[in-house]
């Protein structure tokens, strides 16, 4: 009788992964084409000089300035409340959550992790670039502004450049990066790019940021999005170990399978005592409840083996006897002399 190991969920998840083939061969991976590092490099140029017009508080500053003393969330209270949960999805929990769940299924359905995997890579990409931008320049946000017309940059805060900006491009730009049809692909840009351009502009509404952290928060999140290709054959090689490591796991927790019960596994089995082989372990099959049977003892004394018994008889047997026949345990007549 054979016992089959008990699959936990993780498992089962795992062997959807196991299913051929891997990956449809219609997906296709974005590479860095030389268009791409075109824009690439002009977005670079764009996020430098924006930096570098806030630092040297050039006409840029002046407008962040101009902007906030219109403050647009007096202009058109009507749409305040809307707007306060329209900036939601530019946060990072909701938004992620929300992504990872629609990746989730598309790792599901297409046997592979890359796509959990790339929003991973570009989440952590996000943490290390904007972060480190945020606490370097530490410029405050229009509410803790000290001197009018000032860019307010090295004094502490982690407003430049626009968190939610930044995170709205990549959360919602991963979805078109991983479009399996170019057709998808240019919808999915589309909607993104409106949804990251109503959220930055949102952020200045509500006069949480200036307008220069939101324009380089739209850049850091496209340089984060073109650099993506780079990083594949990172991503190809994490999917490549978890799997390997979920298979050491696996063989690490696999329990013993205990071989099949012969037929007749009740039957006792003799060993001659002169028997030179080894002794092999008896293993009791599984299913099979010992008999209630008090033990059978043989008697002491000789074993002969079958061929070398005599014939006997069976009682109340119709085959008259043989006359050579003896019974066990006595001697036959011998013939008298001179008879």
């Amino acid at each position: 009788m054979r016992t089959e190991r008990k699959l936990s969920r993780l498992d089962r998840v795992f062997a959807r992964l196991d299913r051929e083939p891997e990956r449809p061969t219609h997906i296709d991976v974005p590479r860095m084409s030389r268009h791409r590092v075109v824009l690439l490099s002009a977005t670079l140029a764009f996020y430098t000089a924006i930096v570098w017009a806030v630092v040297v508080s050039s006409w840029l500053v002046r407008l962040d300035w101009q902007v906030m003393f219109f403050r647009p969330y007096q202009q058109w209270p009507q749409i305040h409340a809307f707007l306060d949960y329209y900036v939601v999805l530019g946060q990072r929990g909701p938004t992620a959550v929300m992504v990872a769940a629609w990746l989730g299924w598309r790792s599901w359905r297409q046997h592979t992790l890359r796509p959990l995997l790339t929003l991973g890579a570009a989440l952590l990409l996000l943490n290390i670039t904007v972060g480190a931008a945020k606490y370097g320049m530490g410029r405050l946000g229009p509410h803790y502004a000290t001197v009018i017309g000032s860019n307010e940059m090295w004094h502490g805060g982690d407003i430049f450049p626009s968190g939610h900006t930044a995170n709205a491009v990549v959360t919602w730009g991963i979805l078109a990066y991983l479009a399996s049809t170019p057709r998808a692909r240019r919808w999915l840009s589309a909607i993104s790019a409106v949804t990251s351009l109503g959220v930055g502009l949102t952020t200045v509404y509500l006069g949480t940021h200036w307008l220069s952290d939101v324009l380089l928060g739209w850049a850091a999140g496209l340089l984060i999005l073109l650099a993506l290709p780079w990083f594949e054959p990172l991503i190809a090689r994490a999917e490549s170990a978890i799997l390997d490591l979920r298979d050491r796991r696996r063989s690490s927790s696999a329990l013993p399978v205990p071989t099949p019960a012969p037929v007749g596994a009740g039957s006792l089995v003799l060993t001659p005592r002169n028997s030179t082989e080894p002794k092999a372990e008896v293993l009791e099959p599984v299913g099979v409840t010992r008999s209630t049977r008090a033990p059978v003892y043989l008697a002491p004394g000789p074993y002969t083996s079958r061929g070398e018994r005599t014939p006997v008889t069976p009682v109340g047997s119709r085959r008259p006897q043989h006359p050579d026949r003896v019974s066990r345990g006595t001697t036959p007549a011998r013939p008298l002399a001179g008879g």
